[in-house]
C-alpha cells in the first residue's frame, strides 16, 4: 500500500512548520516539503523530512511536482504557510482545487491578502474600521495623512509580520517612512501601494477562528512605538462577556463579508472609544506561539485540527480545560553582535513554563527591522489563572539575559 503524503508548501523557520510536520506524522502521513529554498527550514533536516526544491511562485511547476509525487504516493492533503508572504496560502487554495482536495478558497485568500481590497469589502458590510486611504506615491501619502489627520499608520497594502508598518506622528516621520517604502529599502513583491490609516488607539486583541467558530480571543501587547513588534500575548484575553460577544459578532461579519469560513482565520482588533475596530483579517493560522497558547489554555490543538480539515476529516474544537497561557517575545534594545545569551535552561526548569525557544546564538548579528524579525526568542507559560501565569512568565523571562556588543567594537 502506497504511503499517504501530506504536502507542505514553504514553511516557517521559527514558527508552526515543525508542528505541522509532527501533526501529519501523528496521522500516519508522510510529510513532504516543497520550497524555493528548503535549507532555510532547519527542522526539515533535523526531522529528516523529504524536501524538494521548486519555485513555489510558479503554480504550474508545483502542479507538475505534486503530480509526479502522486505517481508514488497517495496525496492526502496540501497546506502551506510563510512568515513573510501570505500569497503562499492562496497558492495552496489553487492547488487544492486542482487536485480536488479540501482547502481554502483562493479568491477569498487573495482578497484578504490585499489589505486595501479587504477594507473595501469590510466597509461594504459595515464593519467598524479605522479611516483609510490608498497611496501610490509620496504626494498621495501626504494628502491622505492630511485628510485623516496625524498620527497615522503607514504600511504596504500587501504584506505580513508588521514588515514596513510604522506609526507616523508628525510630518518628518511621515516623510521618512514614505521614503523608506518607496526608496527601494522595502522589498515589494508587486507594484508599490501604500495604505495610510487612522491610528486606532486602544487595547489589541486577536480572535482565533477555525471555520466559522471563534475558539477564543487573545490579548496582545507591543513594544515601544513607532513600530509594532509584538511583545506579549495572553490567552484567553481578560474580557467581560459583553466585550467578548461584541468581538465575536464582528468576527462573524468579517468572515461573511470576505467569503471565508474554511480553515483557520485570525482577526486583529483594537478596542477604541467606538468599541472593537478591525485592524486586519488574516485568512490563516496566527504565527507561533499563539496556537500553543490556545492548546495550553483550552486543550484545542488548532494545527492538528487544521491538518484534519486538509485531509477531509472532521474537526473537534471542544474545549478540554480552562487555563490561562501567555507568551513573552524576547527582543533586543540595540543593534550589534550577540556576545552571549544565557538562562534558557533555567527558565525552562521553572514550574509552569511550557516552552523556551531561543532563535539565535552567540556571534549572531542583531539588526533590528521593526517587525517580527527582531525577536531573538520567546517564553511560554501556563497555569490555572492569569495572576499565576503572569508571575511564572515574569520569573522565567528574568532568568534569561544576553549581551550585545556594538558593531564598532569588531574593528577595534
Amino acid at each position: 500500500m502506497a504511503k499517504r503524503a501530506f504536502i507542505l508548501i514553504e514553511g516557517h523557520p521559527r514558527g508552526n512548520g515543525l508542528l505541522y510536520v509532527q501533526a501529519a506524522q501523528r496521522f500516519g502521513l508522510y510529510p513532504i516539503s516543497l520550497s524555493i529554498d528548503p535549507a532555510q527550514y532547519d527542522y526539515l533536516a533535523v526531522e529528516r523530512i523529504e524536501a524538494i526544491r521548486v519555485d513555489t511562485d510558479n503554480l504550474d511547476a508545483l502542479i507538475g511536482e505534486i503530480s509526479r509525487l502522486g505517481e508514488k504516493y497517495g496525496i492526502a492533503g496540501i497546506t502551506g504557510f510563510s512568515g513573510d508572504d501570505e500569497s503562499v496560502y492562496a497558492t495552496v487554495g489553487n492547488l487544492c482545487r486542482y487536485f480536488n482536495l479540501p482547502g481554502p478558497d483562493p479568491v477569498s485568500i487573495e482578497r484578504c491578502s490585499d489589505k486595501f481590497v479587504q477594507r473595501q469589502f469590510l466597509a461594504e458590510a459595515g464593519v467598524p474600521m479605522p479611516a483609510y486611504r490608498l497611496a501610490a506615491n509620496a504626494t498621495d501619502v501626504e494628502s491622505a495623512a492630511a485628510e485623516i489627520g496625524l498620527p497615522v499608520i503607514v504600511k504596504p497594502a500587501i504584506g505580513s509580520g508588521s514588515m514596513g508598518v510604522r506609526l507616523c506622528r508628525n510630518d518628518d516621520e511621515l516623510a521618512e517612512h514614505t521614503d523608506y517604502l518607496l526608496g527601494r529599502k522595502h522589498i515589494w513583491r508587486s507594484s508599490p501601494r501604500i495604505l495610510v490609516e487612522e491610528f486606532a488607539q486602544g487595547s489589541h486583541y486577536i480572535a482565533h477562528i477555525m471555520g466559522n467558530e471563534t475558539i477564543g480571543i487573545e490579548a496582545a501587547d507591543f513594544g515601544p512605538p513607532p513600530h509594532f513588534v509584538f511583545r506579549e500575548g495572553t490567552f484567553p484575553a481578560p474580557l467581560n462577556d459583553d466585550a467578548h460577544e461584541r468581538i465575536v459578532g464582528v468576527s462573524l461579519i468579517c468572515l461573511q463579508a470576505l467569503s471565508l469560513g474554511w480553515g483557520p482565520t485570525c482577526i486583529e482588533f483594537r478596542w477604541t472609544k467606538r468599541g472593537p475596530v478591525v485592524i486586519e483579517v488574516n485568512p490563516r493560522l496566527s504565527g507561533a506561539p499563539s496556537p500553543q497558547l490556545v492548546q495550553l489554555a483550552y486543550g484545542v490543538d488548532l494545527i492538528t485540527e487544521h491538518v484534519k480539515l486538509a485531509i477531509g476529516e472532521e474537526c473537534n474544537l471542544r474545549r478540554r480545560r480552562s487555563h490561562t497561557a501567555a507568551a513573552r517575545y524576547l527582543a533586543p534594545d540595540r543593534d550589534g553582535t550577540l556576545d552571549w545569551i544565557d538562562g534558557g535552561s533555567r527558565a525552562a526548569a521553572i514550574s509552569g513554563v511550557a516552552e523556551v525557544k531561543l532563535y539565535v546564538g552567540p556571534k549572531a548579528p542583531i539588526i533590528r527591522k521593526g517587525d517580527y524579525r527582531d525577536w531573538i526568542g520567546h517564553v511560554v507559560a501556563a497555569s490555572p489563572n492569569l495572576a499565576q501565569t503572569e508571575a511564572i512568565l515574569q520569573r522565567a523571562v528574568a532568568s534569561i539575559d544576553w549581551s550585545i556588543a556594538p558593531f564598532s567594537r569588531l574593528s577595534e
